[in-house]
């Protein structure tokens, strides 16, 4: 089987496992595609994951009530030992990124990681990802057992299936945690996360301030309900935090429609956003490099146009 852990947060499904099962299908291996659902209180999870999946195993108890490296790989091993799985599919975000070799380890598999596409080269599982600052596209390939990471944004999300896949409860021996979680700290946002967001309004150099990131950038978003985004120079010049950060080194998103204002389109930030349904630019320098993958462009002062098209989603 292809065993897929799905990752969720607040009973709901993350748009990431949707990603994961639509690789899971690209890949071309047989067998059926498996979520595997670890948590407690997780039913409506469950239930959600069955609309996508040929087949769901859940896991609901208390020792699974809060993400723990040792435990996660602890449960996903046993299951892919006992489903004689041939694939372990895991999210690449950033706890998928610290658990995933420790699964490849424990089942002595090979380990493909940030995959951004999955197919099947006879036997072996081929998988391409980014690398030399995303100017390059390697293809990987491993025979046998494998455990791939999937870069976040890379598939689009699977619809449901026709019939709702089969859920079995399973039980696990866990071990106990040797590091505790003392704290946790979550920022307050009224906007929809960046993966999540079906349309994104991401904010460069270009608008000049942190100020006028907040008038044009928030204000566009916040009047069309679309999350914020941010380029690696406005993070690393601290007007925006990391976690709005798009771009190889950021968030890789593809949104229905993604709104770039004062975005040049480094290669770096394009392979984070390259796959949106619609790329909307506004830049007032007409050879930006946003212009050539964008599907709209506007040559122009953000200044006169973004001001415009505030009032106009007002309307």
């Amino acid at each position: 089987m292809i065993l897929i852990v799905a990752e969720h947060t607040a009973g709901k499904l993350a748009k990431a496992t949707l990603e994961m099962v639509t690789a899971a299908r690209d890949s071309g291996r047989e067998g059926p595609v498996t979520l595997l659902v670890l948590g407690q209180n997780v039913a409506s999870v469950a239930t959600e994951a069955a609309a996508v999946a040929d087949q769901v195993l859940v896991a609901d108890l208390p020792q699974l009530a809060t993400y723990n490296a040792e435990v996660w790989a602890a449960a996903t091993t046993q299951i892919a030992q006992e489903g004689e799985a041939h694939t372990v599919i895991i999210g690449g975000s950033r706890s998928g990124r610290e658990y995933a070799p420790r699964v490849a380890v424990k089942l002595d598999a090979a380990y493909l990681e940030d995959a951004t596409k999955l197919s099947s080269n006879g036997a072996a599982l081929q998988a391409q990802r980014y690398t030399f600052l995303a100017r390059v596209t390697e293809t990987v390939e491993a025979d046998g057992l494998v455990v791939v990471t999937v870069k976040p944004g890379s598939f689009a999300p699977a619809a449901p299936a026709g019939a709702a896949g089969e859920q079995y409860d399973v039980e696990l021996t866990l071990p106990t945690p040797r590091v505790q979680v003392t704290g946790k700290s979550v920022e307050k946002s009224s906007r929809v996360a960046l993966t999540e967001a079906d349309v994104i309004v991401t904010g460069g150099r270009g608008v000049g301030s942190p100020e006028n990131f907040a008038r044009y950038v928030e204000g566009l978003a916040d009047n069309i309900g679309a999350g914020v985004g941010a380029t690696r120079a406005v993070v690393d010049a601290g007007w925006r935090p990391y976690a709005e950060q798009v771009g190889q080194t950021g968030k890789t998103v593809q949104p229905k429609a993604y709104i770039a204002l004062g975005v040049s389109g480094a290669v770096q930030h394009l392979s984070g956003m390259g796959k949106s349904k619609n790329i909307i630019a506004i830049n007032k320098d007409a050879e930006a490099p946003i212009f050539k993958v964008a599907d709209y462009g506007i040559v122009g002062d953000i200044n006169e146009i973004v001001p415009a098209l505030i009032e106009a989603s007002r309307k």
